[in-house]
C-alpha cells in the first residue's frame, strides 16, 4: 500500500555496476531511474520523501524529486535522528509508509508481470519504525521481520542490474503514456512518443507521432505537439501548436503556432497567437501578441511588440564577435523581406522597413526606413553581351 511518505535508500553500487554513479541515478530515456520512481510515487499521493545516500550524491538525488514534494536528506546530520523527525512529523492518520531499499520503479498503470524477484520496496508501520529507531537495530532485519514486501503485484518492479535497464525503459514509457491517456491526453502513437517523468501534460492535449517532452516541460490544454517535435524545459500554452519543431527553455503563449521546422531556443517568450513559421529560428526573443514571423527568419536578442510582421529573410545581426546586442521593435511595425537589422537598434511603433534594406540606425515611429542602393537599368546591355 502506498502511503503519503516514502523513505528511499540510494545504495552506492558503483563498484558492482562499474557506473560512475549509483544505478538509481543512472539515466533511462533522459531521466534518472530515481526520477521515474519518485514522480510515479508523487502522482500516486506520496508527498514526503526521506533520502538516504552518500553526501556526494545528495544534490543529484534531490534534483530527481518533484519540486512540490517535501524532501529531507541525511547529509551532514545523524540519519536515525533525522528519520525519527521525518516520521514524527507525518500526519497522525498515516500508519504505513513506503521504504525503498534499492533500484526499483513504480508502474501502477501496468498489469502485474511475473513475480519472484527479490523485493526492494516494503510497506512498514510508521509507529513501529519510530519505536525501533530509539533502539540499536538493523534496518534490513527490521524490514524482513516487520515489513510487507511490495512486488509486481503492487506495481513495484525491482531493478537488479544495468542489463535490465533497456527492458525497464519500455515499461516506464508505457506506464507513463497510459497514465496520461487516462487523464484525457490523446496519444497518436505510443511507440514513438517519449515523455519524461517531470513533464506535466494537461487533459485534452494531443501528442502526435515522434513527440519528445523533456525536463520541466508543461503542456497546456488542447495543445497539439508534433509530429516530430522536441519540447525541453518549456511551457506551451493552451491550444498552441508545435509542428515538427524544437522548443527549448522557452514559453509559447496560448493559440501560438510554431513550425514546421522552426527552432525556438534559449529564453524566448512568444505571446498569444504568435506565429513562428517554417525555418524560423528564435533565440532570446520576446514577441508580443499576434506578431507574425511566417518563414525563413532569424531573430536573436530581439524584443518586438504586438501585431508586428517580419517578412521572409529578416535577420537581426546581434553579435559583433565581442558581445550580443539587442534589437527592439515597437508594436505594429512592418519589417520587409530580406531586411538586416544591425543591433543595437530600435524600430518605432508602426514603422515600416522597405524590403531588402540593411538598417543600421534607429527608425522613428510611423516612419519608413529604406537602406538600399538605387536601382539603375542599362538599356540593351544584355543583347550586347550575349555570347
Amino acid at each position: 500500500m502506498i502511503g503519503m511518505s516514502a523513505v528511499i535508500f540510494i545504495p552506492d553500487d558503483t563498484a558492482k555496476t562499474g557506473y560512475p554513479q549509483p544505478l538509481m541515478l543512472q539515466s533511462v530515456m533522459g531521466a534518472p531511474l530515481l526520477a521515474w520512481l519518485a514522480n510515479a510515487l508523487f502522482d500516486s499521493g506520496v508527498g514526503r520523501f526521506f533520502l538516504v545516500c552518500h553526501d556526494r550524491y545528495v544534490e543529484a538525488a534531490r534534483a530527481c524529486l518533484p519540486a512540490e514534494a517535501e524532501v529531507m536528506t541525511t547529509m551532514d546530520s545523524d540519519p536515525a535522528d533525522l528519520l525519527h523527525v521525518f516520521l514524527s512529523t507525518a500526519e497522525d492518520a498515516e500508519h504505513t509508509i513506503t521504504v525503498v531499499t534499492g533500484p526499483a520503479v513504480y508502474l501502477p498503470q501496468l498489469a502485474p508481470q511475473a513475480a519472484g524477484r527479490f523485493p526492494r520496496v516494503y510497506g512498514v508501520s510508521r509507529e513501529e519504525l519510530m519505536q525501533a529507531l530509539d533502539e540499536h537495530f538493523s534496518f534490513a532485519r527490521f524490514l524482513l521481520d516487520n515489513g510487507s514486501p511490495m512486488n509486481e503485484e503492487q506495481a513495484m518492479y525491482s531493478v537488479a542490474s544495468p542489463a535490465e535497464l533497456p527492458e525497464i525503459a519500455g515499461l516506464l514509457q508505457r506506464n507513463r503514456l497510459l497514465a496520461l491517456a487516462r487523464t484525457g491526453v490523446e496519444i497518436y502513437d505510443a511507440s514513438s512518443c517519449y515523455v519524461e517523468p517531470s513533464v506535466r501534460v494537461a487533459p485534452g492535449a494531443r501528442l502526435l507521432p515522434g513527440t519528445m517532452l523533456r525536463g520541466k516541460t508543461v503542456i497546456g490544454e488542447e495543445a497539439v505537439i508534433g509530429p516530430w517535435s522536441v519540447i525541453d524545459d518549456s511551457v506551451i500554452g493552451a491550444r498552441a501548436v508545435v509542428n515538427a519543431s524544437q522548443v527549448r527553455e522557452s514559453r509559447v503563449g496560448q493559440d501560438a503556432v510554431v513550425g514546421p521546422y522552426a527552432s525556438v531556443r534559449g529564453g524566448c517568450e512568444l505571446g498569444r497567437s504568435v506565429r513562428a513559421g517554417s525555418f524560423v529560428e528564435l533565440k532570446n526573443a520576446r514577441l508580443g501578441e499576434n506578431t507574425q514571423v511566417p518563414h525563413l527568419a532569424y531573430l536573436g536578442d530581439t524584443e518586438a511588440g504586438a501585431n508586428c510582421n517580419f517578412g521572409c529573410g529578416v535577420t537581426t545581426a546581434n553579435f559583433d564577435r565581442v558581445q550580443k546586442h539587442e534589437t527592439v521593435v515597437g508594436e505594429g511595425a512592418f519589417i520587409g523581406c530580406n531586411t538586416a537589422l544591425i543591433a543595437p537598434l530600435q524600430v518605432g511603433s508602426g514603422a515600416y522597413i522597405g524590403a531588402g534594406s540593411t538598417i543600421t540606425e534607429d527608425v522613428p515611429a510611423q516612419a519608413l526606413g529604406i537602406a538600399r542602393a538605387r536601382q539603375s537599368n542599362k538599356k540593351e546591355w544584355a543583347a550586347k553581351h550575349k555570347k
